[in-house]
């Protein structure tokens, strides 16, 4: 495998049963994560987005094909190794922001982290530029759907991870919101890589390659760029 590229998809189908009838949720696609690539994949309802996300950060397993991260291949991996490659490899924002009600925000940024000390002004640094500084000590029942989800971005990349992989992380808000969402991701995620999953083409402002699903299969490749402004730089992680 190319040592440029992160994540390989060669030929991966999904398929399952519902019933009698045989799904295939991933049909055959191919495709390729490089270092720093923001990849869309986007497409109408149904059309296989989330399962090949889920594909591509190793929480489903191909069931024909093959997915690779710096080529290792999932299906070659234990349980216990996939899940270590998820906590300190990936970073993940879905649709739903899921924080945990008894923890302050801050503990919700830091609740995955090695060592919580060590990781604690990184924090608070991401959740200033996130705009969410003095909310660090309030509960997730005190914070509206966006703030949360801004938490949520925050967690996602504390460790720095090389791939963030985002589910519909802005379908639940507003457009300005989302937007503020992809920003943040955009201008925080410093040399990794991010997978974007959206049915709203105006999320895909930052895209690099974006890749049009339906019916499970990539109908068109495409290349786009925005811009982003330089982020402010961040203190020292271990």
């Amino acid at each position: 495998m190319n040592p440029a590229v992160l994540i390989e998809a060669q030929g991966a189908s999904l398929i399952y049963r519902d019933g009698e009838r045989e799904v295939r949720a991933v049909d055959s696609v191919s495709l390729q994560v490089r270092p720093s690539e923001f990849v869309g994949i986007v497409g109408p309802s149904g059309s296989g987005k989330s399962s090949l996300l889920y594909l591509l950060s190793g929480l489903k397993l191909p069931t024909h094909g093959t997915v690779r991260y710096r080529g290792r291949c999932y299906t070659e991996a234990s349980d216990a190794e996939r899940s270590a490659m998820r906590r300190e490899r990936f970073g993940f924002v879905f649709q739903q922001p899921y924080l945990l009600g008894y923890l302050t925000v801050l503990e919700n940024v830091v609740v995955g982290a090695p060592d919580v000390r060590a990781y604690r002004e990184r924090a608070l640094w991401l959740l200033e530029q996130l705009g969410l500084a003095d909310k660090a000590h309030r509960f997730p029942s005190a914070l509206s759907g966006g703030e949360r989800q801004r938490a949520c971005v925050a967690r996602a990349l504390l460790m720095e991870p090389e791939v963030i992989f985002a589910d519909e992380p802005t379908a639940a808000l507003d457009q300005a919101t989302g937007l503020h969402v992809l920003d943040l991701l955009e201008q925080h995620r410093g040399s990794g890589a991010v997978v974007l999953v959206t049915h709203d083409p105006l999320m895909l402002r930052y895209c690099d390659t974006v890749y049009k699903l339906r019916n499970g299969q990539v109908e068109s490749v495409e290349r786009a760029r925005g811009k982003a402004s330089e982020p402010a730089a961040p203190p020292t992680t271990p």
